[in-house]
């Protein structure tokens, strides 16, 4: 649902109430555009840092191979 900022503003109280209850977004809009989104969190959600980058990278080749550069551990 979009609404004006105006109208968010007024009503915030209850609209972030509705939010919960119905588990529907509201999108809050400026001059027709929208800026903001307020949407329910789901009880008991966690986020995991574990595995939150998966998918987003690719390996090319070896990790565990010499790069060929010399290094001095005892330095």
């Amino acid at each position: 649902m979009n609404m004006p900022a105006g109208k968010f503003k007024a009503q915030c109280l209850k609209l972030m109430d509705d939010v919960q209850k119905f588990h529907q977004e509201i999108i809050v809009t400026k001059h027709g555009k929208p800026v903001a989104r307020l949407v329910p969190i789901q009880a008991g959600q966690k986020k995991v840092a574990f595995g939150f980058l998966r998918g987003l990278m690719t390996v090319h080749g070896d990790l565990m191979a010499p790069t060929g550069e010399p290094w001095n551990v005892d330095a």
